[in-house]
């Protein structure tokens, strides 16, 4: 397996596992309408981009699967509503969620390098499929980082001095 696979590889999991992560935390923070919201909308782009790397993939003879299901309905979800609206006068969900929004940044950090890392490749090749997929998925991958850096220094004042 050459570099180019092994890297689709890394980044179809990452993406993959920032969209469940996405998910978890738009269930876990339910009472927060933006936060809730805007982390279903993110979870859309990341499963596009696990569609959009699993059809490139193909080409270079690697089979990936689609993007990860993230439930929102069920059992787990109505549990975590309800956990959710119990806590919602306490400090301690703010920092669950500045924890949680931690976490996503950290995962879109790391597969916007895996983004960078394939147009470089695409370019050295002159690969335009590669360079296509990274420049059509890349921008987004950035808002992410730049969505979850925001919420973070947004609420970061509020939750860490009312302690």
């Amino acid at each position: 397996m050459n570099g180019i696979n092994l890297t689709l590889r890394a980044l179809h999991h990452g993406e993959r596992h920032l969209a469940k992560e996405l998910a978890v935390v738009a269930e876990r923070h339910i009472t927060e309408h933006e936060i809730h919201h805007l982390a279903m909308d993110l979870v859309t782009w990341s499963n596009e981009a696990c569609v959009r790397l699993a059809e490139t993939a193909g080409h270079y003879g690697l089979a990936l699967d689609g993007p990860a299901h993230a439930s929102t309905s069920g059992l787990m979800p109505a549990i975590r509503e309800k956990t959710a609206e119990a806590m919602d006068a306490r400090p301690e969900p703010g920092l669950l969620l500045l924890k949680d929004l931690r976490g996503i940044h950290l995962a879109a950090v790391g597969n916007s390098l895996y983004w960078e890392m394939l147009a470089q490749a695409g370019q050295a090749t002159k690969d335009t499929r590669l360079l296509d997929l990274a420049s059509s998925c890349h921008p987004r991958t950035l808002r992410q980082m730049r969505w979850s850096n925001t919420m973070i220094k947004n609420l970061s004042p509020q939750v860490l001095t009312s302690l």
